[in-house]
């Protein structure tokens, strides 16, 4: 057969463009757009519905240590089935280095608990936790040039946390070696002085996860890591975004010529404060940092997605199970919200909460839809043009939607490992029905026809926005 695969009578959409088209894909790869296509083993017909990249999520936590006593609720068995479901066909968790413990030695017990176990195509980035010498000098370099080209540093969190002169040294080494920082912009120092006035008043419950990471704590910390790249001169993606005023320090960089990747989260758009305040201590379950805002703060994100100011929408996928004592009802957090998990579900639903609330509503086009969801996660990550485009010589990852479907969202409906969606009861319109993995029909009809052994790793590039400098010796 001259092709593998057809899919047939859709709407193809791109991060630039919109059209009606034939989809012909051989051995993995998109080899023709449109024109005659009579010889196929298989096709699809895509009648009603539009034709789109499948979703990259470069922002999930997976399988990753969550403290002593707490477990994760995804492996990467569940959470690429829920990525998949949700119409992605990639996700990039973070290899975590735990202090003292040598980047290599976690990457391999990673990629161990991720071989066979995945329904996407994965690739890691890299969490870096102990920068020491031999990590700086010696590790690192060599990891970005096996294709690990992104590692995200955190000013939030005890056991996590870089102090200035740390950042600034993990950000020479990707000033050097042309990989790509993401950050995690909060003040520590300040969330622990709040900590300890909330404590001292006895203010434990959920809400106060909230009160004690506030707005300015995030937008300080934004201002001091664009202005710490600036110093380092690399390039710099600033994950979950949660506010206008931290936008607005995104917007003074750019505006300074500071190349600033702005990312936001579905739970920015649909979540805010008050969800916090659950009885019986059901606000556990939106304990995230930084936490949900106000809905001025969600005019201000949907404004940020509409106006370019946002690159990327991830999901931030960070699930624990709420009535568990591995997860957010822990022996500890069940009495204070310092000792709940940070972290909601959201892989499955992310892509569900942008085209209903996004395009269907018209606050954006599906182009745009595109570029935040798979093409700009392509190009920000050294994935682009082999993934997040419909285009002849790309991998033939498609995911097909029904922009008429409407469900109401239930956990039940679910295929992550968690006992709870913070999204319960929300009513969205378009959905992903079909999906197709590197020629493989993975998901057909709602129904799951592909294994866990279909994904794989995937090593990356360097970034479209990051830059190396020329060897010592070489000519201008």
């Amino acid at each position: 057969m001259r092709f593998d695969l057809v899919i047939r009578n859709g709407t193809i959409a791109t991060a630039s463009d919109v059209f009606a088209a034939d989809l012909g894909i051989k051995n993995g790869v998109i080899v023709q757009i449109g024109g005659a296509m009579d010889e196929a083993a298989e096709s699809i017909d895509a009648a009603g519905k539009y034709v789109l990249p499948g979703g990259i999520d470069s922002h999930v936590h997976i399988a990753q240590p969550s403290g002593e006593g707490i477990v994760m609720a995804d492996d990467f068995e569940s959470g690429t089935r829920s990525a998949l479901f949700g119409g992605n066909t990639m996700v990039l968790p973070f290899c975590l280095q735990e202090k003292g413990r040598p980047l290599r030695e976690a990457l391999k017990a990673y990629h161990a608990l991720a071989e066979g176990n995945c329904y996407t195509d994965v690739s890691f980035h890299l969490i870096v936790s102990d920068p020491s010498e031999a990590v700086l000098g010696q590790e690192l370099p060599a990891l970005v040039e096996d294709g690990y080209t992104s590692f995200k540093v955190f000013m939030t969190y005890e056991d996590l946390r870089l102090s200035d002169a740390q950042i600034l040294d993990t950000m020479d080494v990707a000033r050097r070696t042309g990989a790509l920082v993401m950050v995690h912009c909060e003040n520590e120092d300040a969330i622990r002085y709040l900590i300890g006035r909330h404590e001292a008043e006895g203010t434990v419950a959920p809400r106060a996860h909230a009160t004690t990471r506030p707005i300015a704590v995030e937008r300080e910390a934004t201002h001091r890591a664009v202005s710490l790249a600036e110093v380092a001169d690399v390039p710099l993606v600033i994950v979950h975004v949660s506010n206008r005023e931290a936008m607005e320090e995104i917007e003074r960089a750019r505006r300074r010529g500071r190349k600033v990747i702005g990312e936001t989260c579905p739970q920015y758009l649909m979540l805010t404060a008050d969800d916090l305040d659950g009885m019986d201590w059901e606000g556990a379950k939106f304990v995230c940092s930084p936490p949900p805002r106000d809905t001025a703060s969600q005019d201000a994100c949907w404004d940020g997605l509409e106006r370019g100011v946002f690159d990327l929408f991830s999901s931030d996928h960070c699930p624990f199970r709420y009535d568990d004592p591995a997860g957010k009802l822990n022996p500890k957090g069940s009495r204070n919200f310092r000792h709940i998990p940070n972290g909601i579900p959201g892989v499955e639903l992310r892509l569900p909460i942008l085209f209903s609330e996004g395009v269907m509503k018209g606050r954006i086009d599906l182009p745009r839809f595109v570029a935040l969801t798979a093409t700009n996660q392509a190009r920000t990550y050294g994935l682009y043009p082999q993934k997040g485009t419909i285009a002849v010589g790309a991998d033939a990852d498609i995911a097909i939607w029904d922009p008429s479907l409407t469900r109401t969202v239930r956990h039940a409906d679910m295929h992550d490992g968690a006992d709870y969606t913070p999204y319960e009861g929300a009513e969205l319109t378009g959905w992903p029905t079909t999906v197709v993995l590197g020629g493989k029909i993975m998901l057909r009809d709602g129904t799951l026809t592909g294994t866990k052994a279909d994904g794989s790793y995937r090593s990356r590039g360097r970034s479209q926005f990051a830059t190396v400098p020329p060897k010592v010796g070489a000519g201008t």
